[in-house]
């Protein structure tokens, strides 16, 4: 087995912060020093549109709430055209300054930033086909926000690969793919235009296809009841027996699809920025609990340097430049900290964080996230050795 990377632990189970530059204070303006370029949208448009997030955040609880008003934020902000190419009204970005971008909005809301990287995991996979029709006909409405596409990919990644029949079977014949089976996880199904999501042929090729929604056959249920982000109207789509054009596959038949073009898969640095994102405001919340009360002051201390350390390396991962340090390790971190972060900010709180809808309840929650949300096998079992206090020999 991998031994957990990032902060060592000791026989008793503490944390030792890894020995780094001292910061007094988590915000997004210092981790301009941790990119080799500034991104386009930083400035007081964007600073603005963090602030409304916040403010909007607690409204996003219920289990029928979803992040329209949000995302009209967003694409008055331009937030929407991220990775969708210029040819088509996008804004291109470096890896580094979309990670930047995710990090500074999941400190905000993290329910709108996760349904957002799932309608950028869409757009990414729609620009990177070979598919010239389907790139003309949608990005320019994603870009503007005019439709919704989002992705189910999972059981082409993660979910359900133990199962010997596949989730979502694929056959072709004469210019139609029918898609039959579930598609297991699917943020937003019920409010987009279009699923990007495929299938496993019977000789274990896979295709990926850009799916309208307004297909017979295609039936989004009605979504579970989450721990966290239920606004983010996640659930299972039924497809039976869908017919689906040819002029719609994106990719394949191939095997491991989801290994080709862009967008990141399981464990990739968007999830981990998140993760960096939600553990940031579990710090700054901190912080604002040890200005008046000194015993905090020790612990603020070592999780400001723990995450100031995971920023830098998150990004030099991000760039390609960082050197024996892979994606995998800096989820593994990730995770840890969140979850230590936001508890540490509910013990902080002590008895006003455990009533429901405190800030500190709530980050709790979303942290938990990170345990489930495509999360590997290696960064799973990294965790469990954490929980634990184990080391292998």
């Amino acid at each position: 087995m991998m031994k957990p990377t990032g902060p060592a632990i000791d026989t008793e189970c503490r944390w030792r912060p890894v020995p780094v530059r001292r910061i007094t204070n988590v915000r997004g303006d210092e981790m301009d020093a941790f990119l080799s370029s500034p991104p386009p949208f930083e400035g007081p448009r964007f600073d603005q549109l963090l602030q409304q997030l916040s403010e909007t955040s607690q409204t996003l609880e219920g289990p029928d709430a979803w992040p329209g008003p949000q995302f009209d934020a967003l694409a008055e902000t331009g937030v929407l055209r991220w990775s969708i190419p210029d040819q088509y009204g996008g804004v291109t970005l470096a890896a580094e300054q979309l990670m930047y971008g995710y990090e500074r909005l999941a400190a905000s809301c993290l329910t709108t930033t996760f349904v957002l990287t799932q309608r950028i995991g869409a757009c990414q996979r729609i620009a990177g086909s070979e598919n010239d029709d389907v790139r003309r006909e949608l990005l320019p409405a994603l870009a503007t926000g005019e439709i919704f596409a989002t992705v189910g990919i999972s059981h082409l990644t993660t979910s359900r690969q133990h199962l010997k029949r596949p989730a979502v079977r694929a056959e072709y014949s004469t210019g139609t793919w029918t898609l039959s089976g579930t598609v297991p996880w699917v943020t937003g199904g019920n409010r987009a235009d279009v699923i990007v999501t495929g299938g496993t042929c019977d000789d274990g090729q896979q295709v990926l296809i850009a799916l309208p929604t307004d297909l017979p056959g295609v039936t989004c249920q009605t979504p579970p009841q989450l721990l966290a982000l239920n606004a983010s109207q996640t659930g299972a789509v039924q497809l039976e027996d869908v017919k689906v054009q040819e002029a719609n596959l994106l990719a394949g038949p191939v095997e491991g699809v989801m290994n080709r073009g862009q967008g990141g898969g399981a464990g990739s640095v968007t999830t981990s920025a998140l993760a960096v994102g939600l553990a940031g405001r579990a710090v700054r919340n901190l912080q604002e609990e040890a200005a008046v009360r000194e015993d905090l002051v020790e612990t603020v201390e070592s999780f400001a340097t723990e995450t100031d350390q995971l920023r830098r390396d998150l990004y030099a991962v991000a760039r390609g430049d960082a050197v024996g340090m892979f994606a995998g390790e800096i989820r593994q971190r990730a995770n840890s900290l969140v979850l230590r972060s936001t508890q540490a900010y509910l013990a902080a709180s002590k008895g006003a964080g455990f009533v429901a809808g405190h800030p500190a309840e709530r980050s709790v929650r979303e942290a938990m996230f990170f345990l489930v949300w495509s999360c590997p096998q290696p960064v799973l079992q990294a965790a469990l050795r954490e929980f634990a206090c184990s080391l292998d020999d």
